[in-house]
């Protein structure tokens, strides 16, 4: 049947069809007053949504370009920066951070474990001359479902006293609390695809006072991405160059529609249906990758050993239309990532279950009783 599918991934997620139907509405120009209105209204959604009083950026890119923005606005050639590298994003910045000539130092851990603060207070506390200027860290890990422990390596960076702290949110902002201005968060780029309920196409940067300071003496270069621009037409309520408009439309109803659920509420729906996945791959007898005390409230990844992820995904696909992610790198073939942020409610949940269930079944799995998947996860949404 078609358009039926049902994304399960951890991006893009669904969209709303009243923020579908924002999207279809004739363009207006970027430069009126209507827009303007439209402009200022989403940036106080923004900062409500990121929980800051500072700036909160929208580029016209993907999370990749608010992270490179992020680094690059506040940092110089040769300075020395940690990065935190347990996943495929995580090293992506590592990657972005040589490509710009940084002084790159990866503080590693395996994939599916999450990063170990305690190896960033060791190089924070050796830096005395307070070479470091900047420590930047993946709050939750795409890519193997791992959420790192942000606030306790934040909590040692402002110990520093020197250094930024720059955060990939792509898919936790939106999905679990990052509360910037209370922990004190420099930089913070996210993306809309993820818990924004949005198409892809818009970026978030947050960026604190702190920052602003680095950036009057930074040197990497900059034009497209020089978030100076974007701070002076977002004073105006405008724009420095053409934005997607109808995507603005979109995020103005997406905004109102976070607003009325409130923060709490969501981040508790994400953690629930977290809960309620994890319990319903416990109950089928499939590994998970990332431990109860790391896991990511987006995206829970399952690492399968007596059959075989593609073939899970295959059928998903194929027979139910329901789409869940791979693995990527060396984790390809190897595990499989079900997606549960964004517009994102306890009937998808059961429903992906209950497909997976199906699908194991076609492929003669024996290693849990028919049911058993969705009883678990029945249980922890009905409490």
């Amino acid at each position: 049947m078609d358009d039926k599918l049902m994304l399960m991934i951890p991006g893009p997620t669904p969209v709303p069809e009243q923020v579908l139907r924002a999207l279809a509405k004739h363009p207006i120009g970027h430069r009126s007053g209507d827009f303007a209105k439209i402009m200022a209204e989403v940036t106080e959604g923004l900062k409500w949504l990121h929980q800051t009083q500072n700036d909160v950026l929208i580029l016209a890119s993907s999370g990749t370009g608010a992270m490179e923005a992020g680094i690059i606005n506040f940092l110089s050639p040769g300075d020395r920066v940690l990065v935190g590298c347990n996943g495929k994003f995580s090293e992506r910045w590592a990657q972005v951070c040589d490509v710009y000539g940084l002084a790159t130092e990866r503080i590693t851990a395996e994939w599916g474990k999450p990063l170990d603060p305690e190896q960033f207070r060791a190089a924070l506390e050796a830096d005395t001359d307070k070479q470091i200027k900047a420590v930047i860290v993946t709050h939750s890990e795409t890519s193997t479902g791992v959420l790192n422990d942000l606030e306790t390596i934040n909590r040692y960076v402002k110990a520093h006293g020197q250094a930024l702290i720059m955060v990939d949110a792509v898919t936790s902002l939106g999905a679990t609390s990052v509360p910037i201005d209370a922990w004190g968060l420099d930089v913070v780029a996210s993306g809309s695809q993820k818990g924004f309920m949005l198409p892809p196409g818009l970026g978030f940067v947050a960026v604190s006072s702190k920052a602003w300071q680095a950036y009057t003496t930074a040197k990497l270069p900059r034009f497209y991405l020089d978030l100076g621009k974007y701070r002076k037409e977002a004073a105006k309520n405008s724009h420095p160059f053409t934005p997607p408009v109808n995507m603005f439309f979109a995020m103005q109803v997406a905004l109102k529609m976070m607003q009325t659920e409130g923060l709490e509420n969501i981040f508790a729906r994400h953690q629930r249906h977290m809960n309620a996945t994890r319990a319903a791959v416990k109950a089928l007898n499939l590994p998970l990758f990332a431990a109860d005390h790391a896991s990511s409230p987006a995206i829970t990844a399952v690492a399968p050993v007596s059959v075989d992820a593609e073939q899970i995904r295959s059928i998903l696909r194929k027979r139910f239309d329901i789409a869940m992610a791979g693995g990527q790198d060396q984790l390809k073939g190897k595990i499989f990532r079900i997606g549960h942020l964004g517009f994102v409610s306890d009937r998808d949940i059961l429903t992906a279950i209950s497909a997976l269930e199906a699908a194991l079944q076609e492929l003669n799995y024996e290693g849990a009783s028919v049911g058993a998947g969705v009883a678990a996860a029945a249980k922890v949404l009905a409490s």
